[in-house]
């Protein structure tokens, strides 16, 4: 990019005409976390403590020190994080090229039938009829499935029942339509997890982390205000 479109740039942005949708939610102690089979290892919470607050523990300033799991919050699963790329080159978020984190973003509305249906699955076909309204999905984008989940909190986010998770997500057929058909560089959800709750049935299993990483393609979960973005024209910082 050249200075002068770096410059029209920031200008657009401090004079409001580029508009900044924050993607994110804030943590706090409460905030939902993925709960895995009992065998396994488990996400660790979220957790605060005051260090000093303008007090005698530090009369001047006000810091806290914070835990949590590198999977807590709204956050980015780089294709390290799955058995399927653990082995491919730069693999992890501190080898990742910083351009892969600027792209074009395409949002997929699947609102409606996330409401009818927890357990909604989104398809190549269903991609497909978004492409037919919007656009061929461009090479090199990312893919946000919007469901407006993130507008749930607590027990309903995760919506855990006995059998596990009831949250929507894609099927394998889309991830691989994506990654194979349109090239995009990640896959992103409202939800808990970039898979369905249910997709340990799914074939191959979680198949958005299966196959997004073995392709060396990115993860994002947890994100909010997708309802403010356009269907496309966006682009994702």
């Amino acid at each position: 990019m050249s200075e002068s479109a770096l410059q029209t740039f920031a200008g657009a942005l401090t004079s409001g005409s580029i508009e900044t949708v924050d993607l994110t939610h804030t943590l706090d102690p409460d905030f939902p976390v993925i709960v895995l089979p009992p065998e396994f290892g488990q996400c660790a919470r979220f957790r605060v403590e005051e260090v000093s607050r303008y007090d005698e523990r530090g009369p001047a300033w006000y810091w806290r020190n914070f835990t949590c799991s590198e999977h807590c919050g709204t956050h980015f699963d780089a294709p390290i994080h799955w058995i399927s790329g653990k082995d491919l080159p730069d693999a992890a978020v501190d080898s990742i090229p910083a351009d892969a984190f600027v792209r074009p973003v395409c949002v997929i509305d699947c609102s409606k039938e996330s409401a009818e249906d927890e357990d909604f699955l989104l398809t190549p076909e269903f991609i497909q009829a978004w492409e037919k309204a919007h656009g061929e999905i461009p090479e090199g984008a990312w893919v946000l499935m919007r469901t407006d989940w993130s507008k749930r909190s607590g027990a309903e986010y995760l919506n855990m029942r006995e059998d596990g998770a009831h949250t929507p997500g894609p099927t394998g057929d889309a991830i691989e339509y994506l990654v194979e058909q349109r090239k995009i560089i990640g896959f992103g959800t409202e939800t808990v997890g970039t898979d369905a709750g249910q997709a340990t049935h799914l074939s191959p299993p979680y198949p958005a982390h299966y196959l997004l990483h073995g392709a060396n393609k990115y993860g994002l979960q947890c994100l909010a205000n997708l309802d403010l973005l356009p269907p496309t024209g966006a682009i994702l910082v």
